[in-house]
């Protein structure tokens, strides 16, 4: 490594990333903990009836939106 860069690597879950990049653009957000949150508790994210809809669907976290009509975005990964 260069000396010009760090050692140290900040871990951050997808929740903390999302959060940072909406504060970037003057979106108060908090990032909730995986698992916390009662949309999280869904069983199934997609409908099986159609052929585009993926069987894994990962839940990835929630964050809790400020002073915005919407109230919780879930991140998750489909694959």
């Amino acid at each position: 490594m260069h000396d010009s860069e760090s050692d140290t690597f900040v871990y951050q879950t997808w929740p903390e990333k999302v959060s940072h990049m909406l504060d970037e653009i003057g979106v108060n957000s908090t990032p909730k903990e995986i698992g916390t949150d009662s949309v999280e508790q869904a069983r199934d994210y997609y409908g099986r009836n159609f052929s585009q809809t993926p069987r894994m669907v990962t839940n990835r976290g929630c964050i809790k939106l400020e002073n915005s009509n919407i109230d919780i975005v879930q991140i998750i990964q489909k694959g």
